[in-house]
């Protein structure tokens, strides 16, 4: 007798991303796996007794959606920090912090994320002396929402050693003042790392990006109990939004141990890729951590497959790697790989059969990237490699057709793009030449070139939110001329945020299809997304989540 399904949903409105049946109206999971998907009628025959039934009450239901590019670890901890989106003006910055102050007193280092880089008002640069003045008696520091740069007062700079300067990486820069002293502005990793060693988890949860390396000395029992209770809370908080799969884009042994760690315990609601994470003073003989990892971590719940770097920074601070000077300016940005160093990296990774993934956002940034990814493949030879680049917000035209020429997925965010929703549409578009503009955020042009096109995040750059980075792709601003219209499709923005991104992790024949045989990720919607005006996509959510038939989120 066949068992019956321990869980069927039922009067939905299934998109399947399965070719030979689009549409569906319910399905059935029994141990982990879709075992059945077809009308109401014959998914209701299927249930028994014991039968768990969902109805979906003509709404949306389709894979989970999988998040490509998050940082896992700094984005849960981060949902517990002062957050200071929408602050403006000195006057507002300092009732916040200094309120936020009084009530935690324990904290070695006043913390807080999600600061705009023109916080302190237009063209106001954020200095030590401005932020001494919003909290004047305690170490103080915030994060822009980029995370490529921390701001400072001088309590802080001073505990961290970092008032008189510091030797960091290529492309990290503590900025000096006038004085000789810090400004109290910190670019990239390896500048402010020293900071965030002061935070509550005492800068493990972005230790994964700034160094690729394990805590030294290693994470206590205590510490180790504080950082899995954040990484519970960030997962509750990605399944609340229909979220089954995440690939974070930094990664350390300690990361991977910890997830397992959950695994075990049944407390991890998402299926998580952690990568190795290169950085350009790393020797070749550093990806034989690779191979480890990849051993070591291979589950369906927590593996390892790919290699992250970073060829730039971000426009905002003028850190994004450009084919010309910034306006007004003889600088192009800092480049954090030298181009032979970094090719020789990607020839080593394509040849250990790893997938690599390059943060790109200025249009020479992307370039070299592309040119890394074309040496493996000249050395290797052409194979299924689906290398990835993260972010290009800038793009020569000239560059545009070798990413489907050389099958390199473009890896992107909408809710960064300044027509997105999130930013100020102002900030990066002063950075930028004219001529540069109409191939800026080009999710579409992209598309339309025939090359592969995922969706995702940031987190927390962005709120993991999974609808409002729809809207903003369906429906982004109209900013007009120079800027070209990216609006992407429904259908194309929600296959870029399930089957794109199971295919992208080479799981297309295992997950992101509702189809009998995949894996039971699956995200129920609240509302038909098909049937609602695209202005309010944003207000839509999930109202059951399932990993591997598991309810992971009920509203």
């Amino acid at each position: 007798m066949t068992k019956a399904p321990d869980t069927v949903i039922l009067n939905g409105r299934l998109i399947t991303f399965d070719s030979a049946r689009p549409y569906a109206e319910g399905l059935a999971i029994a141990d982990g796996v879709i075992t059945a998907v077809g009308s109401t009628a014959e998914i209701r025959a299927l249930a028994g007794p014991s039968t768990r039934v969902i109805d979906a009450a003509g709404s949306t239901v389709l894979p989970g959606f999988i998040d490509s590019h998050v940082h896992l670890f700094g984005g849960s901890v981060e949902l517990a920090c002062l957050d200071l989106t929408s602050i403006k003006g000195e006057a507002q910055l300092t009732e916040v912090v200094r309120d936020w102050a009084k009530w935690n007193t324990d904290d070695q280092l006043v913390f807080a994320v999600q600061a705009d880089y023109a916080i302190l008002g237009d063209g106001i640069k954020t200095t030590r002396q401005a932020l001494d003045r919003v909290l004047p008696d305690r170490p103080f520091a915030m994060y822009a929402p980029d995370h490529h740069t921390v701001w400072a007062n001088t309590a802080a700079l001073e505990a961290a050693g970092l008032l008189h300067g510091a030797e960091v990486e290529a492309g990290a820069q503590v900025v000096m003042g006038s004085d000789g002293l810090a400004s109290g502005e910190l670019q990239e990793p390896s500048a402010y790392a020293p900071v965030l060693r002061m935070t509550r988890h005492a800068g493990r949860d972005m230790m994964g990006l700034v160094t690729g390396a394990d805590p030294v000395p290693p994470a206590t029992l205590e510490e180790r109990t504080l950082d899995k209770a954040a990484l519970e809370r960030g997962l509750q908080h990605c399944a609340s939004h229909g979220i089954t799969g995440l690939h974070n884009m930094d990664g350390n042994f300690y990361q991977l141990e910890l997830l397992s760690e959950m695994e075990r315990d049944g407390t991890l609601l998402c299926r998580t890729e952690v990568p190795f994470h290169y950085k350009s003073p790393d020797p070749l003989e550093r990806f034989s951590e690779a191979q480890e990892m990849r051993q070591r971590f291979n589950s369906d719940m927590v593996w390892c497959n790919r290699v992250k770097m970073f060829m730039d920074g971000v426009v905002e601070s003028g850190t994004a790697l450009m084919l010309q000077p910034y306006p007004g300016t003889d600088h192009i940005g800092d480049a954090v790989f030298e181009a032979e160093h970094f090719n020789q990296a990607c020839i080593r990774a394509d040849a250990m059969g790893l997938q690599i993934a390059t943060h790109a956002i200025g249009d020479l940034a992307v370039r070299r990237t592309l040119d890394g990814y074309e040496a493996a493949r000249r050395t290797n030879g052409a194979r299924d490699s689906r290398h990835r680049i993260e972010h290009i917000e800038v793009l020569h035209p000239d560059d545009l057709p070798r990413f489907k020429d050389l099958g390199v997925v473009a890896s992107i965010q909408p809710g960064h793009a300044p027509f997105g929703g999130y930013f100020p549409p102002s900030g990066v578009g002063a950075m930028l030449h004219d001529a540069q503009i109409p191939l800026s955020y080009a999710w579409a042009d992209i598309r339309n070139s025939g090359a592969k096109v995922i969706f995702s995040t940031d987190w927390p750059v962005i709120p993991v939110d999974v609808m409002p980075t729809i809207k903003g792709a369906v429906a982004p601003l109209k900013l007009g001329a120079p800027w070209r219209d990216q609006s992407q499709s429904l259908l194309d923005t929600l296959e870029s945020y399930t089957a794109g991104n199971a295919w992208v992790e080479f799981n297309e024949t295992r997950k992101g299809k509702l189809k009998p045989g995949m894996m039971a990720d699956i995200a129920v919607m609240d509302h038909n997304l098909e049937t609602m005006d695209p202005e309010t996509l944003n207000q839509a959510r999930a109202a059951f989540t399932f990993c591997a038939g598991r309810m992971t989120w009920q509203a």
